[in-house]
């Protein structure tokens, strides 16, 4: 705008070590909401030194996988902490989603935010065409996303693993997501308009699909030409594309939202490594 699962130690071999934060660097709320702690200051201070994991770009096989659940247990774990943490930072300074395996990390983890200062080039009428409102930082651990009714709606999208592109995207206008915040508490919360859709496009990246998958046909443009008119109808690809809300139906797929139990799917993956 997208776990982790560990095998139970056996006689004969010693459990590996596993680096563990002795709390989440943060709290969330019912709707994901995540507020990092004062106490995670130090650690913001290091990861600005250390420098951020490149963004993947479209290319590469990571950006095709399907991403590994989390185990709850797992959540409050030193590596899904700073995951996080440095999730949330390039997230802040780059854009409004994104999806671990953009960092090179196939896990089902994702983290939002929208601000009214990164809206600021918007008009007043693109925004509420859009059901675009500022939200604060969520972190979804295990995202399940179940459409809510037959409204769809048709943009420009961009993601920061297609640099310098944009494209049209039917999405759901309203998502149920469930899942587990940053700090492994239950989260169930509806999102509508643009925070449907940025939670829908990060959800795909957990399921190796991009934005380009589902982009309506010959709406493909370099950023610096969005003003540019859209293509009329056309003999093979059908009638021009309308922005805007609908009933037209979604493009379906790997990621099209359908419902499902991330626990029941963990301890599967569990019963199938003993």
């Amino acid at each position: 705008m997208a776990t982790r699962v560990r095998a139970a130690p056996t006689p004969r071999a010693a459990p590996p070590r596993r680096r563990v934060a002795r709390r989440a660097y943060g709290t969330s709320t019912r709707d994901g909401t995540f507020v990092e702690g004062p106490g995670n200051a130090f650690g913001r201070l290091i990861d600005a030194a250390r420098g951020a994991r490149d963004v993947v770009q479209a290319g590469a096989p990571a950006l095709r996988d399907v991403a590994r659940a989390v185990d709850v247990d797992e959540i409050d774990s030193t590596e899904i902490q700073e995951l996080i943490a440095e999730m949330l930072r390039v997230c802040r300074a780059r854009g409004v989603g994104l999806a671990a395996p953009q960092l090179g990390a196939r896990r089902r983890v994702v983290v939002l935010e929208d601000t009214t200062e990164g809206m600021s080039d918007e008009t007043s009428e693109a925004l509420a065409m859009k059901r675009r409102e500022a939200f604060r930082a969520k972190v979804i651990v295990n995202p399940t996303l179940t459409p809510i009714g037959d409204a769809s709606a048709a943009f420009f999208e961009g993601c920061l693993s297609v640099a310098g592109y944009r494209a049209v995207v039917r999405r759901h206008l309203r998502v149920r997501c469930r899942g587990y915040g940053g700090d492994g508490k239950p989260v169930d919360f509806e999102a509508v308009g643009w925070e449907a859709r940025i939670l829908q496009h990060e959800v795909d990246h957990l399921d190796g699909v991009l934005y380009t998958d589902r982009m309506e046909s010959r709406t493909l443009r370099r950023v610096d030409l969005l003003d540019e008119p859209l293509p009329g109808d056309h003999p093979e690809f059908g009638e021009a594309v309308v922005l805007g809300e609908s009933t037209a139906p979604v493009r379906r797929g790997p990621g099209a939202s359908a419902a499902e139990d991330v626990e029941a799917r963990v301890k599967a993956r569990k019963n199938r490594k003993k």
